[in-house]
């Protein structure tokens, strides 16, 4: 998913450097929600992780 994320930003910023600006508003816009979902997920994963069974 971070890799999506970095791809957008990129088309975004290839698109703004060539005159698109409604691709390079959709691209990033894209890019910020999925970058919120990556974080939110890496949030949960963190704290649902479990560090090893105790008996």
């Amino acid at each position: 998913m971070l890799s999506w994320v970095f791809g957008l930003l990129v088309l975004a910023i290839i698109a703004g450097l060539l005159g698109f600006s409604g691709v390079a508003g959709a691209a990033a816009d894209i890019a910020k929600i999925l970058a919120l979902v990556f974080i939110v997920m890496f949030v949960v994963g963190l704290f649902t992780s479990r560090r090893g069974t105790s008996v």
